[in-house]
């Protein structure tokens, strides 16, 4: 007798089946005879036994009097509201939609719990779906959003933020320990695992503080050529009048032509090795560090020129290449406190070169750097000159860094805007640590989607929070948990065809409760 693993191609589900071999004397041959005894949950990869549904089910609903943790399911529920989560949710998956906010609900509360206790959460807590799915109900879920739903989706959310504020754009790496996803790749993880992993980008608004697009990419795929597809999304999605805030690892003549050629909005980090950058700082270095470009705000100092950028376009249909001068503006900044981290940082570091040419103690990875900044002669003992001119060239930048953009004219607006790109950063943690999304470890693509999805609805719910208790200063009093479970302990009190009942709920909470933008629910006192 023998385990026999079966995927569905349509829905990604894996059925078990028990297999039997035996001869067949008529037809001269081995057989096999199958018996199905489960299904393999995706999440647990345990075989979860098939069994007749029945209106007794436990996923059922059953009329009874109940009482529940109410009081952050609530929270969510209006946040929801409020945001037009829940409207958009239920205009694009029906009924699902609740079962959708009931797991995200779930993620958001339970810090890095796994999928498999929702049920035991469920049975505690009121929530949308109102009963609890077991894993294999999950998965199924899961593997039924399918990719027209999320862009539905998608496009509903980016209407109430796209026209309204710039929209930061980024890209993070997850591990797997899948070997049969098709966009599981080896490529540069950014935390250096050593598995292979998806790159996950994220589009996220920058006053909204929310996101509202995301897509998986393949684990290989540098974040300089994911722009151009980038591009091609919002446009298939509808999204216009788009305003980009991306680092400089997106930076490249043709993504800055791209922007250019689709007529959006970008602010995007340049890098200093730019002829074009170069030339700028050096027409401004002496004068920078005048008052008049000092703010006190930031501790820095900031200037702003306007520049040419040389765009060009290729015309197949006239054979030829349009040439033209775009406006742009360089906006430049300085800060001698960052020059002096800097600076200290590299004299140690050329101090361990020294040490290391001296103590014979050559490290492979070093030698470009002894042959760039030292001469080396050994007569009777080893002479060590340094390259003063070499050392003084990459010194003469530190402190610097630039901003361009083709809509931005003031420096300090254009550095606050980018400097509110971290939350895509922020966001990306929230979605490894709390969310524990991490490391992968769903067996098919349906399900990678659709879980990735649900995370991204929990997603905005945290983001929301998160920006709530910010502009409230209550992180200076709670964690996030600790919040959540001020709210959690609140409970509601459920009878057949009666309104329900609301527990107590104290002055603090209340406060809590409108500090976060939410209307407090109506208790029993």
């Amino acid at each position: 007798m023998s385990i026999v693993k079966q995927p569905n191609k349509k829905t990604g589900v894996i059925y078990v089946y028990e297999s039997v071999a035996y001869w067949d004397k008529e037809k001269k041959q081995a057989r096999a005879k199958r018996k199905l005894i489960g299904i393999l949950d995706p999440i647990t990869q345990e075989v979860v036994p098939t069994k007749k549904r029945n209106k007794a089910n436990k996923e059922e609903n059953i009329s009874k009097d109940s009482r529940y943790f109410y009081g952050a399911t609530y929270l969510f529920d209006k946040i929801a509201e409020n945001i037009g989560l829940s409207k958009d949710l239920e205009n694009c998956f029906g009924k699902d939609y609740k079962k959708i906010l009931s797991i995200a609900y779930y993620l958001v509360l339970e810090d890095k719990n796994t999928l498999s206790r929702f049920n035991k959460w469920a049975s505690l807590h009121k929530h949308p779906a109102n009963n609890s799915m077991s894993s294999q109900r999950i998965s199924e879920l899961f593997s039924s959003i399918t990719e027209d739903t999320k862009n539905r989706f998608f496009r509903l959310q980016a209407k109430r933020r796209v026209e309204k504020e710039y929209i930061a754009y980024d890209t993070t790496s997850i591990s797997s320990y899948s070997k049969c996803l098709n966009q599981i790749k080896y490529g540069v993880n950014k935390e250096h695992d050593m598995l292979a992993q998806i790159n996950l980008a994220l589009l996220f608004g920058q006053e909204s503080n929310l996101p509202f697009y995301y897509r998986k990419l393949s684990g290989n795929i540098p974040d300089v050529v994911t722009v151009k597809k980038l591009l091609s999304d919002m446009s298939f999605l509808g999204f216009d009048k788009v305003k980009l805030v991306m680092d400089r690892g997106f930076y490249s003549f043709s993504n800055i032509n791209s922007l250019y050629k689709n007529h959006l909005k970008f602010l995007i980090a340049g890098k200093l090795s730019l002829k074009i950058v170069q030339d700028a700082i050096d027409s401004i270095r002496q004068d920078i560090t005048q008052w008049q470009y000092y703010s006190s705000d930031y501790n820095l100092y900031a200037k702003s020129l306007p520049i040419a950028w040389h765009y060009s376009l290729k015309r197949p249909y006239k054979k030829d290449e349009l040439k033209e001068e775009k406006r742009m503006y360089m906006h430049i900044y300085y800060s001698k406190e960052r020059a002096i981290d800097k600076e200290n940082a590299f004299n140690m570091f050329l101090s361990t070169l020294k040490e290391e040419l001296l103590s014979k103690d050559i490290k492979k990875e070093h030698q470009k750097q002894y042959e760039k900044y030292f001469e080396v002669s050994a007569n009777k003992s080893i002479k060590i000159t340094p390259k003063e001119d070499s050392i003084a060239d990459t010194m003469k930048n530190y402190g610097f860094f630039v901003l361009l953009s083709n809509d931005i004219k003031d420096p300090i607006e254009a550095l606050e805007i980018y400097r509110n790109k971290d939350l895509v950063e922020k966001a990306f943690g929230d979605l490894k640590e709390r969310l524990n999304f991490r490391r992968l470890l769903v067996s098919s693509e349906q399900s990678l989607d659709g879980k990735l999805f649900v995370e991204f609805i929990a997603l905005i719910i945290l983001s929301y929070i998160k920006k709530k208790m910010q502009e409230a200063k209550l992180f200076k009093n709670y964690t996030m948990q600790e919040l959540l479970d001020e709210f959690d302990i609140i409970e509601c009190f459920e009878q057949p065809n009666k309104k329900l009942y609301i527990g107590e709920i104290t002055q603090k909470q209340i406060q809590l409760y409108e500090m976060l933008g939410v209307k407090p629910p109506i208790s029993l006192q």
